[in-house]
């Protein structure tokens, strides 16, 4: 039986990362609701039914639109890919529970934030005002322990990265600092901080990578958006392990 969960929940999260790739995309301008049929953004040609099933489609097409050839880009399954195994782990690692529920909600925020990150450099408003209220309510349903965690992490997270835009001169931007109160409220002041360091660190990484196979250059603008949401869902499943790890490796 728990197989079968875990599989219905990586079903799931393949079709809601579809629609996450579209809200990603659609809403940094506008137009969710502007179009009623997908369609390859080259050609125009609207797409069947059997080239959207999740994942499966852009296998079995090589990663090519079927009408002019152009290449689909990965983002698309890898997106529904992420949300699939995480919906499956959320439910493994949760149980049913409301800390799933908050962990459903948080993937898919991570999902929507990384599209429209690599996309436009933006985390908008929009959604991060969509997802606050379920957060909040959850929060108060399921709060962590002390209860004032989740108001001392929002402080936190504003204080901190407010500094750092002032030190830096616009080193991170307006979304991540809104994004850190958010994710502040959510894992509290103790995980926040692993979240900063774990951030830091992918993005040091992943930079430093772009850098040598010259994807990049040192003028170039990177998006810190995507580094923050993997270092939250780290967190999240893994914060405590992680935090007691270290203690007592280490103390």
């Amino acid at each position: 039986m728990e197989l079968y969960y875990q599989i219905i929940f990586f079903i799931f999260g393949s079709v809601f990362g579809s629609f996450f790739n579209v809200v990603g995309i659609r809403v940094p301008e506008s137009k969710l609701f502007a179009s009623n049929r997908s369609q390859c953004p080259k050609c125009g040609k609207q797409l069947h039914w059997y080239e959207l099933v999740p994942i499966v489609s852009y296998v079995i097409q090589l990663g090519r639109c079927k009408g002019c050839r152009t290449k689909i880009s990965p983002i698309y399954p890898s997106i529904e890919l992420f949300t699939a195994i995480l919906f499956s782990l959320s439910y493994t690692h949760f149980g049913w529970s409301i800390e799933l529920i908050i962990a459903l909600l948080l993937v898919s925020l991570s999902s929507i934030l990384i599209v429209t990150d690599l996309r436009y450099m933006l985390i908008p408003n929009k959604i991060l005002l969509f997802f606050l209220p379920f957060f909040i309510v959850l929060r108060i349903l399921s709060p962590l322990d002390p209860w004032w965690s989740s108001l001392i992490g929002a402080i936190i997270g504003f204080v901190l990265i407010s500094l750092i835009i002032l030190v830096s001169k616009g080193g991170m931007g307006g979304g991540d600092l809104k994004l850190f109160v958010l994710v502040g409220f959510i894992v509290g002041y103790e995980q926040l901080l692993l979240v900063f360091l774990l951030s830091t660190l992918l993005g040091t990484l992943f930079s430093g990578v772009l850098l040598l196979t010259k994807k990049v250059n040192r003028k170039s603008a990177i998006p810190f958006g995507p580094y923050i949401c993997i270092a939250t869902l780290i967190t999240y499943f893994y914060g405590t392990d992680i935090i007691n790890w270290y203690i007592t490796s280490f103390f």
